[in-house]
C-alpha cells in the first residue's frame, strides 16, 4: 500500500489541511481520504497540484507501507 504523509509536510511549513484545500482547489473530502489512506488511487493531477502547493516531490510524501491485500 501507498501512504500519502501530506499532513507531515503541512506541519513542517506550518500549513493547515484548509489551506492546502483552497491552495490546490483539491475538495477536503479527498484530502481527507488522502490523510487517512482511504483513498484507492491518486491521479497525476492530484498529485502534482499537492506537489506545486507543497513545494516539494512525490518522494517527499509518498511511502510504500504494508499492502492491505493478501498474497496468494
Amino acid at each position: 500500500m501507498i501512504k500519502i504523509g501530506i499532513d507531515v509536510l503541512l506541519k513542517e511549513q506550518e500549513h493547515s489541511f484548509y489551506w492546502l484545500a483552497k491552495e490546490t482547489g483539491i475538495s477536503h473530502t479527498t484530502l481527507w481520504r488522502l490523510k487517512k489512506d482511504k483513498a484507492l488511487g491518486i491521479n497525476f493531477e492530484t498529485l502534482e497540484k499537492l506537489c506545486l502547493a507543497l513545494g516539494c516531490q512525490p518522494g517527499d510524501f509518498l511511502r510504500v507501507g504494508k499492502s492491505r491485500t493478501k498474497k496468494k
